[in-house]
């Protein structure tokens, strides 16, 4: 299994009180390579797509996107940007993006790699699928007694 590469231990696991948009920001600063640019594009087309997106910053380091749940994570390796679908396998992919992690139960992923195009439409559509299953699996408000 690959590592996750990040350029500066502090800023990986210390955020200063930094907010977490201000977090990814700094790493994709830090990656100063396609990687940063690719996770920036990934980063506005998931913006464009969701407006109203939670930005997040998790498990020592990554970017995580959130409506009503955890829509995907943007993790940066060596030879690829993976975005993971938290609830990929139960989305329909008539793109075919979802090139990773095929065999689990729940995640899917998309590996992007040094000079690939990506599919901006198809991506976007993902996304709003993605925010409408945590919709639907969203639990209603607890009643007050009266």
């Amino acid at each position: 299994m690959k590592k996750a590469v990040t350029a500066k231990k502090s800023s990986a696991t210390k955020t200063d009180g930094a907010s977490p948009s201000k977090l990814i920001d700094g790493r994709i600063r830090e990656l100063g390579d396609w990687r940063g640019e690719m996770l920036a594009r990934i980063r506005g087309l998931i913006k464009q797509a969701v407006p109203d997106v939670v930005e997040e910053w998790k498990w020592r380091g990554v970017p995580v996107w959130e409506h009503d749940g955890i829509i995907c994570t943007g993790e940066t390796y060596k030879e690829v940007v993976k975005l993971t679908f938290a609830k990929g396998a139960a989305l329909d992919d008539p793109a075919g993006l979802f090139n990773s992690s095929l065999d689990g139960n729940v995640r899917r992923a998309i590996d992007i790699r040094e000079g690939e195009k990506i599919n901006e439409k198809a991506l976007k559509a993902l996304i709003r699928a993605a925010v409408e299953l945590n919709a639907s699996k969203k639990k209603p408000a607890k009643k007050q007694p009266a």
